[in-house]
């Protein structure tokens, strides 16, 4: 590559990683000027047409580019972001393995070729000359370049990998990418991403406290605010924050009437920070007696010094590792007292964050898996408190179960389908096998694109799966009444449902679900022992087979489900927002009373109500 247009192209990178397209265009006819047919211009270009939503000219310029140079990275990888944008799964992931690898291969080579360089001045012993140091230079622009085409295509293609069903691979895409960056925030925002596809797979609970711990590092020059335990007394009215991305149309909706409808506001004030989108959903939360700050574009020092100055008690961080983490604002303590809840499922690893909330079932004492970083606040009833309605409303339910009018058994399952891990689809394939004649209904954002279909078909085929009985549903605004096309929904795991075992059992539609060992794996089962049909509750993957099954033979009790689930589960404490409120109330007082008593930082494992 000639030098000037080497150095055109390391500034056209600095600008893509400033989200500056526009002087990417300018970088590239500044090449044109030296080159016109050049294809690191050519490529440039398209890039920026990318980034710019031309993606008619993205595809057209990245392809002159690779006319002008076949393997040329840059032309590549802008090839993989037209097939990303025109939901072409199975040729984006293609592309992007293929440009990852050979960026690998060429950040091999230069780093070799940089440290034999460098080998032979120390063992001459002898200073560089002007000439050396330009070579050094240009070696370690190229790397500089081809890190930063690495970084790219591994952040593109994790979003592939997961809507592809392979959170694993996906995970670890982010985790390369977590180090790649010179950016502590960016990292951060990578790992934290990385952290939330862990969920999707068992990991060893020693790993995966390790894991969450290790987030804590990005914060380390991060100034906490302190909080002196003399000014505060045990008695006053609370002040609680509850701060999320997603008061908003989000799962999350399902489960924050509870939060503010039935408050002590005697005994407690409340005051929501919204740092995301707003929608029709937010209105309604707005409508509430909470008061309500919008911290949305707020740096995280910034958003912390809002709540410090409001002088809240207790901060709810209500989003975990999920998209658009509120954890860096945590990180600078703006609360005496803070807690993680609804969320997220497993630790968050910030030393900020004091408590997670957590229930009986899916944290039970007699646990001895140590996964969090936090002291675990245990509820009686579930974590969840489920209140649909804010979203949309609720369709009525299908009183008549498909078996009777099928005459065969019709099994669903609604999850997002990164949940369903090879174990899920082995013991989904021994439940067919057993039951003879019944069909699997899988719905979902996969099942919107061909080549989420196919990707699917090859999985199945590789374990004999039997894809004929298998019907493939896009997802869709009515997905709620198509619960009605189900008699029994299977759960998956180890990341089971939360949401969506809610809403099937609103629906009308029994839940298998297998209850394992962490606090995200008990999810289901939790939410089920609160909606007291425990017996739907498998305690191995075998009993989880052989529940489904079971079931599955007793027509009349699946017809009992259809016709009175909705009404059990609306009287049951999964649905009871008065216990639920008053039950964490009684938590809140609790850890606000141990914070005022504490003079040290004495660490305790749980608190149990």
């Amino acid at each position: 590559m000639d030098e000037k247009i080497l150095n055109w192209v390391t500034l056209a990178e600095k600008f893509s990683a400033s989200g500056d397209p526009k002087s990417m265009r300018t970088v590239a006819r500044e090449i044109f000027d030296v080159d016109k047919n050049s294809a690191d211009g050519l490529a440039i270009m398209a890039e920026s047409s990318l980034y710019l939503g031309n993606v008619d000219e993205a595809e057209s310029l990245s392809e002159y580019a690779l006319s002008v140079e076949a393997n040329h990275l840059r032309g590549r990888l802008v090839m993989g972001g037209v097939a990303m944008k025109r939901f072409r799964l199975r040729e984006q992931l293609r592309i992007f393995d293929a440009v990852i690898a050979d960026a690998h291969a060429e950040l091999k080579t230069l780093q070799a070729k940089l440290n034999d360089f460098n080998r032979k001045f120390v063992l001459k012993r002898r200073e560089k000359t002007s000439a050396d140091e330009e070579y050094q230079r240009l070696l370690e622009k190229k790397f500089f370049i081809a890190q930063s085409l690495l970084f790219k295509a591994l952040g593109w293609s994790s979003n592939g990998l997961y809507l592809a069903g392979e959170p694993a691979r996906a995970a670890q895409a982010l985790l390369e990418a977590s180090t790649l960056t010179d950016r502590e925030d960016q990292a951060a925002e990578l790992y934290s991403k990385h952290l939330f596809l862990k969920n999707y797979r068992d990991v060893p609970p020693a790993q995966a406290k390790e894991l969450a711990r290790n987030y804590n590092s990005f914060f380390s020059r991060v100034v906490p605010f302190t909080h002196d335990r003399k000014k505060f007394n045990d008695e006053r009215q609370l002040h609680i924050g509850y701060i999320s991305p997603d008061f908003r149309e989000h799962a999350l909706a399902n489960f924050l009437p509870p939060l503010f409808e039935n408050y002590d506001a005697e005994n407690f004030s409340i005051t929501c920070y919204s740092t995301g989108k707003k929608d029709f959903v937010t209105e309604k939360l707005k409508a509430f007696k909470v008061n309500w700050r919008d911290l949305i574009g707020k740096e995280p020092l910034e958003a912390a010094r809002i709540i410090d100055e409001d002088a809240v008690d207790i901060l709810v961080d209500l989003s975990g590792h999920s998209q658009d983490s509120c954890l860096p604002i945590l990180a600078y303590k703006p609360a005496p007292v803070q807690i993680c809840a609804l969320g997220y499922t497993a630790s968050t690893g910030l030393g900020a964050v004091d408590y997670f909330l957590s229930d009986k079932v899916c944290s039970p004492e007699r646990n001895s898996l140590d996964t969090f970083t936090e002291k675990l606040l245990r509820l009686d009833t579930c974590c969840f408190c489920y209140a649909p309605g804010l979203i949309r409303d609720m369709p009525a339910q299908e009183l008549r179960a498909p078996i009777l009018k099928n005459n065969f058994i019709t099994f669903g399952s609604f999850n997002n389908f990164a949940k369903v891990s090879d174990d899920v689809l082995y013991m989904w394939r021994a439940i067919l096998d057993g039951v003879p004649r019944s069909r699997l209904i899988l719905k979902g954002k996969i099942f919107s694109l061909d080549d989420g279909k196919e990707l699917v078909k090859d999985k199945f085929r590789k374990m004999s799966f039997p894809i004929d009985r298998v019907e493939m549903r896009p997802y869709s605004p009515d997905y709620l009444e198509q619960y009605g096309d189900i008699d029994i929904a299977l759960d998956t795991f180890p990341y089971t449902g939360g949401t969506t075992t809610c809403e099937a059992l609103y629906m009308g539609v029994p839940v298998i679900t297998f209850r394992g060992k962490t606090h995200g794996a008990r999810l289901s089962a939790s939410i089920l022992n609160a909606a007291d049909v425990k017996e739907l509750i498998a305690n191995s993957p075998m009993d989880y087979v052989k529940k489904a099954i079971q079931l599955s033979r007793r027509k009349e009790l699946i017809a009992a489900y259809h016709v009175g689930l909705r009404e059990h589960v609306k009287n049951s404490a999964l649905m009871d927002g008065q216990k639920y409120i008053r039950e964490l109330e009684k938590i809140y007082r609790a850890v606000w009373s141990d914070f005022c008593r504490s003079t040290s930082h004495k660490k305790f494992n749980s608190f149990n109500f």
